[in-house]
């Protein structure tokens, strides 16, 4: 089971690996494991930005295992045995207080989406693509991504993708605002280590209070939400890392900010 997810972490930034090729699919016990590691990374100091990717080049994640399903469909079933935890996994990834990126290798369908649409940035290689497929099945995306995917894209959009189950390109879905980059095949993972890199460089308090604003935009009207930002913006004016970057802006310093 632990070889499901495998982590690295590196100079701020932990990469997770999705370790269940060659579609990396989201069984039950990886659903668990994934919520127990973004959880504990969510509390590690050593952490930064967080990047999520698939093991190979064929898929990031198409979504569950069909095989669990047949344990799934006798009422009061699936919630309990299924969607809960993986529910909760995916809330873990979107609740992260750090950045965190997705690292789009090959096709993100199903609850691969619904995963990846937790991040704050996708990063998709050329030639992928996106589907909420679970119509075809006769349900529907039950983890968020009726929810994320209509905020993310909109109504008219997202009612598409998910009454129709047809795969997007990620060159269309780059063109909706949904995918931040699309890079060369082979690169995603690449190109999203280096962006958390020069993002992990930046004052880490200041990140987490932005991220946290940024998340209030969905929860209350515009006024509500910009004068609850205000006791942040206090927060991070009082920390060592905005008086280092005072410091080095009178001094024509680079800044070096504590991380903490």
């Amino acid at each position: 089971m632990s070889n499901l997810l495998l982590t690295q972490i590196d100079d701020g930034v932990a990469v997770v690996t999705l370790n269940n090729p060659p579609l990396n699919l989201v069984t039950l016990s990886l659903s668990k494991l994934l919520y127990e590691t973004v959880q504990g990374l969510a509390a590690n100091p050593a952490v930064r930005v967080l990047v999520l990717t698939g093991s190979g080049h064929k898929a990031f994640c198409v979504g569950s295992d069909l095989n669990e399903f047949p344990d799934m469909m006798a009422a009061g079933a699936v919630v309990p045995k299924k969607l809960k935890m993986e529910n909760d996994a995916f809330s873990a990834i979107r609740e992260f207080p750090k950045p965190t990126i997705a690292a789009l290798n090959g096709l993100a369908y199903g609850g691969g989406l619904e995963m990846a649409l937790c991040c704050d940035m996708l990063i998709a290689e050329q030639g992928g693509r996106i589907a909420l497929p679970e119509i075809k099945l006769g349900v529907f995306p039950g983890s968020g991504g009726t929810v994320r995917m209509t905020r993310r894209i909109g109504e008219s959009r997202a009612k598409k993708m998910m009454f129709t189950g047809e795969p997007v390109t990620v060159e269309e879905a780059h063109q909706w605002g949904l995918i931040n980059e699309v890079v060369p095949q082979g690169h995603a993972l690449e190109r999203s280590v280096a962006l958390a890199r020069t993002i992990a460089g930046q004052p880490n308090i200041a990140l987490q209070l932005c991220k946290a604003s940024a998340n209030m935009s969905f929860d209350m009207d515009e006024k509500s939400a910009v004068y609850a930002s205000l006791p942040l913006s206090e927060k991070a004016f009082t920390s060592q890392d905005c008086k280092e970057g005072v410091r080095a802006f009178f001094a024509k310093e680079k800044p070096t900010f504590s991380h903490s």
